[in-house]
């Protein structure tokens, strides 16, 4: 049997939403203003997960414009009956404030790989809506509930709603209140399972934080207030187990084996901390994002799932007796030429798809044509990826023509609107074409070389950017020829482009650091810029004591 290493899905996939279709898992993550949207996964042996295209590729299954960071897709369900695959997924418009304003559609598909259906809007109820599909053909919208009433808890409880198959539509007249959470509060990510004549009700708690939980509850019935929790400790936290490698374990999905063994698919987080900080506070930054972890489930004697190994989880798992071995990469290094005239797929952009409006790609090249700048939420040329470990290099090769300070083109490393770095070729008055480096904190803006950014020779054609991340720190270097390259000294915090980070600022932490390529000439010129290729390349997720680097997992995060 295969050996589960958490975590499975590395690198920004959160509120992962797992099922089997007879052999195969699959699994759905959270993209949020990232487009395509959701992220889908299969596997055979819960192990090793292949990416699949993103069913929300289209505007007419989603369109994000103006969307604010950190809105968009929060926690889409996956579910199969009746022959084909169900997916709600949640555009959430508002997410500072009173008000939560957002819209929860469904789609089907007979094929995982679609075509997927023209939405159906569902409501606006709440976000984290997903689909119990019940033994007796009967369907429910289950979702966890918002309050704007600044007199009442925003987090108002989980409710159920009848599905109307026939007309394709909710009954509004059958919500109800199933559960109300803990004193913990902040219940969410609710999904339902029938077992061993139980409705199971899984759902998250405490913020998708530290704190973070999962709890369990049931009931014999669907009624209103019906549920009961699950005694003793959450079913999963790592809130009490602060040197686990794996912390933030809470809002995920149940799943059974063909042979009757169960699983459990939760978010997760691998947070760092420098060698003058606390291990507990602050805890960690996590600059890859949350990630999807799985865990093993056992029931005890009172019917109750337990997690195999106490409630905070282990980086290693025993898999499926049943499994059948899924090839895989090991890694996720990247290398692109653009021969293709579509994006890979491991590309993303922000709110809306890749149109001639940002540029074309084949035949040997990517051409972005320079819109708004990096802190702009509707226009801009921007095409990125995860990180997907902790010491990775990125590199480009570009050709680009500026002729105001205003046209930047180059490489960035990026987690939202207010929280960036770039490195570009761009102009000045006193140098013209030149090198520099610029980063947005919390959206204070600042350029690194100013008077001593890096003259580019004259009639120099192309400029490498390359960026080295190395966990707590990352840096940008450049080349003239494409062999001997410069490190710029500037060196900057990762754990600017955390959740942990930007949380401490206002409320929109929900994604990862990406790296990508930009273009941005807010002058409005629409000037161009052509990248040659760009390159990702893996190092590792630890650094040995001889400065190599290794795949090494733990059991700590201090080990």
């Amino acid at each position: 049997m295969a050996q589960i290493q958490n975590p499975v899905l590395p690198g920004f996939n959160a509120d992962p939403s797992i099922i089997r279709v007879d052999d195969t898992y699959y699994i759905a993550n959270s993209t949020f203003e990232w487009f395509p949207g959701v992220r889908l996964h299969e596997s055979k042996d819960l192990a090793h997960w292949n990416l699949l295209p993103s069913p929300l590729s289209t505007t007419n299954l989603l369109d994000m414009k103006g969307n604010p960071s950190s809105g968009g897709i929060w926690a889409p369900d996956l579910s199969y009956s009746d022959g084909k695959f169900w997916l709600v997924y949640t555009d959430v418009k508002i997410t500072e404030g009173a008000f939560k304003d957002m819209t929860n559609y469904l789609t089907t598909a007979v094929d995982i790989h679609g075509p997927w259906s023209e939405p159906i809007k569902l409501n606006g109820v709440g976000f984290d809506a997903s689909l119990f599909h019940d033994e007796d053909g009967r369907k429910y919208l289950v979702q966890q509930t918002w309050d704007h009433r600044e007199y009442h808890h925003p987090f108002d409880g989980i409710t159920l709603t009848e599905f109307d198959v026939s007309t394709m539509k909710l009954r509004p007249e059958t919500a109800r209140t199933i559960y109300k959470g803990t004193h913990v509060k902040l219940v969410e990510g609710p999904h339902l399972y029938r077992v061993n004549g139980y409705y199971f009700l899984f759902v998250a708690q405490g913020g998708t934080i530290f704190t973070h939980q999962e709890v369990v509850a049931r009931s014999k019935t669907l009624e209103a207030n019906s549920f009961e929790t699950e005694p003793g400790d959450p079913f999963i936290t790592n809130f009490d187990t602060p040197d686990s490698y794996i912390q933030k374990q809470g809002h995920g999905g149940l799943v059974s084996t063909p042979e009757g063994e169960w699983y459990y698919a939760s978010l997760c987080a691998r947070p760092w901390n420098r060698e003058n900080e606390s291990s507990t506070d602050p805890r960690g930054w996590s600059t890859l994002g949350r990630e999807t972890s799985i865990q093993k489930v056992e029931w005890d004697k009172e019917g109750w799932p337990r997690i195999v190994g106490g409630h905070g989880g282990t980086t290693f798992v025993e898999g499926p007796k049943d499994a059948i071995e899924t090839k895989a990469p090991l890694h996720h290094s990247q290398h692109d030429d653009f021969e293709n005239d579509t994006l890979d797929i491991n590309w993303n952009t922000l709110r809306v798809p890749f149109s001639k409006k940002m540029g074309q790609v084949g035949n040997g090249k990517l051409t972005l044509v320079g819109q708004g700048s990096l802190a702009n939420v509707h226009d801009l040329s921007l095409i990125a990826r995860r990180w997907q470990t902790f010491y990775f290099d990125a590199e480009t090769k570009i050709k680009f023509n500026p002729f105001s300070y205003q046209q930047m083109a180059g490489l960035t490393n990026y987690y939202n609107d207010r929280h960036w770095s770039f490195a570009f070729v761009t102009w000045n008055e006193i140098k013209g074409h030149v090198i520099e480096v610029g980063e947005n904190n919390r959206g204070n803006y600042t350029s690194y070389l100013k008077d001593n950014a890096i003259k580019i020779p004259e009639g120099t054609e192309y400029v490498w950017l390359r960026t080295k991340v190395r966990k707590e720190t990352y840096s940008y270097e450049y080349s003239f020829d494409g062999k001997e390259f410069i490190e710029i000294p500037v060196y900057l915090d990762a754990a600017v482009l955390s959740d942990d980070y930007v949380v401490q600022s206002y409320g929109g932490f929900f994604t990862g650091a990406f790296v990508g390529l930009a273009v941005v000439d807010y002058s409005g010129y629409d000037v161009q810029a052509e990248f040659d290729y760009f390159d990702y390349q893996e190092l590792g997720d630890k650094l040995l004591k001889d400065g190599s680097y290794s795949w090494e997992a733990s059991e700590s995060r201090f080990d």
